[in-house]
């Protein structure tokens, strides 16, 4: 499946805004990204395995809440993350 990355983490991928990953939940595709680029899913992801609040995860046009929510073959995964500032 294809996975979005957003710009804030694209320095994990090489600069890459859309990358190939497997996994059957959005935690087991992020398991798969974080093998082949350390350090991204600690981005996305706290100490406790929660999404972290200023990250959003859409499989197809659904908002994931959980690291369980399922990905089915050939949807698409989207990483967005909020920018602040002021």
């Amino acid at each position: 499946m294809i996975v979005r990355i957003p710009s804030l983490l694209e320095s994990y991928t090489a600069g890459a805004r859309e990358v190939e990953a497997t996994g059957a939940s959005v935690g087991e595709v992020l398991a798969d990204l974080e093998a082949r680029f350390p350090g991204l899913r600690f981005r996305v992801i706290d100490e406790q395995d929660r999404i972290r609040p200023h990250m959003k995860i859409f499989v197809g046009d659904a908002l994931a809440r959980r690291l369980d929510h399922p990905v089915g073959e050939g949807e698409a995964v989207q990483i967005v993350g909020a920018l602040s500032g002021g």
